[in-house]
């Protein structure tokens, strides 16, 4: 255990210091520097915080759990993601970046009320911005939840400490480098751990081929289960023997609408080279891709698994040397470290920046107040989350996080997607979400539909309220008499 207490207390030092200079390079003293990262992030290190966001402790920890339990079904669920990130990167930053910009959104909530609503301060702006950005609230705090009941999973067992002192040591170190850098640190720290999370796929693959190679893989696993390589159907993703290539819609969807992921377009440089930034999410992609491999080998070797979610801990316990074990445990430590802080920084910023803008008064306040506020509020979210862990039902981690996340993004999918091609009205908006975040929610809850199937539902019944209520309740589009604010 000690060698783990200096790999990781090295870890956090390099993790402070990338923060202390994130928070000496953007804007002093100004809330923008720290909502959306000075507009500053380059190919690199846009392609990695993006990669390390969406692959995240789901990548490392309930992939592989799901692959253990699935069978290879979730190897080709799990890649999807690496193209609809290329995807979203290539076709939709760009587009989202220019326009908030133009508008001057620091935030999607911010973004959605400036695109639908000509007057900012009036009573259906607000209630737009209220109803965004409290569902960022309750939805991303169970995924945040998630994730720290992950870190304390893995880190318990990795420090030799309880899970609950795990998650809130992770926890705490979460917190500092987001409160001193805001987004540039969370994108800067992103990218060093996203270094880390690919060299420790690469070993996964190398150690498990070395060991199995991949058609003695598939024969013992055929012995055990002839579902695991040959599934009647896409379980967990729907019943249909296709429906996981639905995952590829959720996945460009999930890229797209959820505001932890699509914040980070809004922070690119305005040169910035988007053919380079969709090769190095497309290269980062494909080698976390490969990391559920992990599942089907542990299945093999230990097909009786209380927990599918026990099989990354038990291949890092058992199956490599133990002070490897312990590298790639920090890596996968990073891993959720690198979506929690994402998702901790949106949610201190819906409710700093955005729920503040629509119940109060937003001026007369300086810049320095506005940021000690927004540092304030990461840790006070980051204690109402270690908070809510004791309240949250036992599930596995990967249902919890499409729970959370996948009905977010069918809430704001009518929102931020249709209005790509059609601008509604402010009245559709607050409809859309509403009625995305209900029906998703709803179908995941009584289990009738896979799971990507009920956000996937959910994302088309909010795209049909925004259209069907701005045709039925249109109002003047927001754009053309937006006051335009510089980057």
């Amino acid at each position: 255990m000690f060698i783990n207490w200096v790999i990781l207390i090295a870890a956090i030092v390099l993790l402070v210091l990338l923060a202390r200079k994130a928070a000496s390079t953007m804007s002093k003293g100004k809330e923008n520097g720290f909502l959306v990262a000075d507009r500053s992030l380059g190919p690199f290190v846009m392609a990695g915080t993006v990669v390390a966001t969406g692959f995240s402790g789901w990548g490392f920890m309930g992939s592989p759990g799901a692959a253990y339990q699935y069978g290879t079904i979730e190897l080709l669920g799990n890649f999807f993601f690496a193209p609809a990130m290329v995807v979203a990167v290539l076709f939709f930053a760009v587009y989202l970046r220019n326009r908030a910009v133009k508008m001057g959104s620091s935030t999607i909530p911010e973004f959605i009320v400036n695109l639908h609503c000509a007057d900012r301060n009036s009573t259906t702006a607000r209630v737009l911005r209220v109803v965004t950005a409290l569902g960022m609230v309750i939805f991303l705090t169970v995924f945040l939840t998630a994730q720290i009941r992950a870190l304390g999973m893995l880190g318990s067992s990795w420090l030799g400490i309880s899970p609950m002192l795990a998650s809130a040591l992770l926890l705490i170190i979460i917190t500092i480098y987001t409160m001193t850098g805001g987004l540039l640190a969370v994108a800067w720290t992103d990218t060093f751990m996203v270094i880390g999370m690919a060299t420790a796929a690469l070993y996964i693959v190398f150690q498990v081929f070395t060991d199995i190679p991949l058609s003695d893989m598939m024969t013992q696993l055929k012995a055990i289960d002839p579902n695991l390589v040959n599934p009647q159907t896409s379980a967990p993703y729907g019943d249909a023997k296709a429906s996981v290539f639905l995952v590829f819609a959720y996945a460009l969807i999930f890229s797209t609408a959820l505001p932890y992921m699509s914040v980070r377009f809004l922070a690119m440089k305005s040169n910035i080279s988007i053919a380079k930034t969709g090769l190095y999410t497309a290269l980062l992609g494909c080698i976390l891709s490969l990391v559920p491999i992990v599942g089907l080998y542990v299945r093999i070797k230990n097909p009786g698994l209380a927990n599918p979610d026990e099989a990354m801990p038990w291949y890092l316990a058992n199956a490599i040397p133990s002070l490897v074990g312990s590298v790639i445990t920090l890596f996968i430590l990073f891993a959720m470290k690198s979506t929690a802080n994402s998702i901790l920084h949106t949610l201190s910023t819906a409710a700093s920046h955005d729920l503040r803008l629509a119940f109060f008064n937003h001026t007369g306040h300086s810049q320095s107040h506005l940021l000690k506020l927004n540092r304030l509020w990461v840790a006070l979210v980051a204690l109402i989350a270690f908070i809510t862990t004791f309240f949250l039902p036992e599930a596995m981690l990967s249902y919890l996080g499409i729970f959370s996340s996948g009905t977010l993004m069918a809430a704001l999918s009518g929102v931020l997607l249709v209005s790509i091609f059609y601008r509604g009205s402010a009245v559709a908006a607050i409809a859309s979400i509403i009625v995305g975040a209900v029906c998703s929610s709803y179908l995941l809850t009584i289990n009738v539909v896979g799971w990507v199937e009920g956000p996937l539902i959910g994302s088309a019944a909010s795209a049909m309220t925004y259209i069907i209520i701005s045709l039925i309740h249109p109002n003047k589009p927001a754009l053309a008499s937006a006051p335009i604010t510089p980057a």
